[in-house]
């Protein structure tokens, strides 16, 4: 039964595309039989979001899209971490954080050389285009 389609038309008289479920005409979003799943799914999606945006504005946590993204959240992690009762598994968990934080940089300072390196290349592929065409 490969290909199969939800057969839910919507307002506009397009078909929904998403995949039934096993055994059913419709698609979990649907179908009438999930009705009460489908409003605790949507009432959990609502608390997510609103926790992300929370601790988005608390710890200024904007996600992990990049190294400095990154970098900001381990800064986070690692001062909740030192306010910690001293343990073997804080020190722990410091060290890898060190070790994460370690690697960021490596990752970070490599990123910036490729930049210089391919910025420098362009540079130099124009002017031997500029010199070919003069």
């Amino acid at each position: 039964m490969l290909g199969r389609a939800c057969t839910y038309q919507m307002s506009e008289g397009r078909a929904c595309r998403a995949t039934p479920m096993r055994d059913q005409l419709f698609c979990f979003w649907h179908s009438p039989e999930t009705a009460d799943e489908q409003a605790d799914a949507q009432r959990l999606g609502g608390l997510h979001r609103r926790k992300k945006r929370t601790l988005a504005t608390i710890y200024g946590f904007n996600g992990l899209r990049t190294i400095e993204d990154n970098q900001a959240l381990l800064e986070t992690v690692v001062v909740e971490t030192l306010a910690l009762e001293n343990s073997i598994s804080r020190n722990r968990t410091i060290a890898g954080i060190v070790g994460t934080g370690a690697k960021l940089l490596e990752i970070g300072d490599l990123a910036a050389r490729i930049e210089k390196l391919e910025a420098a290349t362009r540079r130099r592929q124009g002017s031997d285009h500029e010199e070919a065409l003069g």
